[in-house]
């Protein structure tokens, strides 16, 4: 009896090991769960971008008497283009609410803008007011020359701090609007030229620099190139306010002055990259 009963659990141990693997087969096996990762636009970023400008200057100048403060001829006034690249980098930050991503950027740029114009003073019917750019003696009208003053002008730099607001496309594309603050350096040089009383040129080098603070608005899109990259494209319209000055030249018959102010207007497009600090948010399904 005891060596049936031996057999019989001998025979059911072994029949359990080879049904189990069987089992194990047929039952069902949990999967893991999917990881995906979404990327989100709330992080600090930095980058670089480059571009070109279309610049503009709307100009008068005015020459005067410098002794008297008469004005010797009609005032002019000029427009002229201060085109040129563009080249820099921009730090901000975003926050994101759902299709909506709210942020703040600061840029600072190299900029090769500049144009150039001549004013020449000129008295229409030999004088204006009871003054005329030359006297009226020999020696003068023997040359026959007007005073004159080249005029240079360049945005050598410019700065933008604004906001930007922008609405999800798709999940990974953005496209904002944007606006603040611009400041800008703005150079102005040139050449002031005359006659003596004894009918020789005469002429001083001079210039002005000037820090300007004015307006800046734009549009843009900006979308993910990969990883922690994102590509931008943006146009930002610039006004950079006023710059004025009065340069003379005392050895000049008259002592001459030039008076003149430039309001300042720039059109930029320029496209960049992005890095964005952290990772995407990881998502389980």
């Amino acid at each position: 009896m005891k060596v049936s009963a031996l057999k019989i659990l001998a025979t059911a141990a072994f029949a359990a090991i080879a049904v189990s693997p069987a089992l194990a087969a047929d039952m069902p096996v949990k999967a893991r769960p999917a990881i995906v990762e979404v990327w989100t636009w709330d992080k600090w970023y930095v980058g670089l971008n480059g571009g070109y400008s279309w610049g503009r200057s709307d100009t008068s100048g005015t020459f005067y008497n410098n002794n008297t403060g008469a004005q010797l001829s009609p005032t002019q006034y000029t427009r002229f283009d201060l085109n040129g690249g563009v080249f820099g980098g921009q730090i901000g930050k975003n926050w994101q609410n759902g299709k909506w991503v709210f942020g703040i950027e600061a840029d600072g740029q190299w900029s090769g803008e500049r144009g150039s114009a001549l004013f020449t003073c000129v008295t229409p019917n030999a004088a204006f007011g009871g003054n005329v750019c030359n006297p009226n003696t020999a020696n003068i009208n023997t040359l026959g020359l007007s005073p004159t003053t080249t005029f240079n002008q360049e945005i050598a730099w410019f700065a933008t701090f604004r906001g930007r607001v922008g609405g999800l496309i798709t999940p990974t594309a953005l496209l904002y609007v944007t606006g603040g603050a611009a400041v800008a350096g703005i150079k102005t040089s040139g050449v002031l030229t005359g006659v003596t009383t004894l009918g020789a040129l005469t002429s001083v080098a001079w210039g002005n620099d000037s820090t300007n603070w004015g307006w800046v608005v734009g549009a843009g899109l900006e979308a993910r190139l990969g990883g922690n990259w994102t590509g931008k494209i943006e146009g930002l319209y610039m006004d950079l306010g006023s710059v004025s000055g009065a340069p003379v030249l005392l050895p000049s018959t008259p002592p001459l002055r030039f008076g003149y102010s430039s309001h300042v207007t720039d059109v930029v497009v320029r496209a960049g990259v992005n890095y964005h600090f952290g990772g995407p948010v990881v998502a389980k399904y």
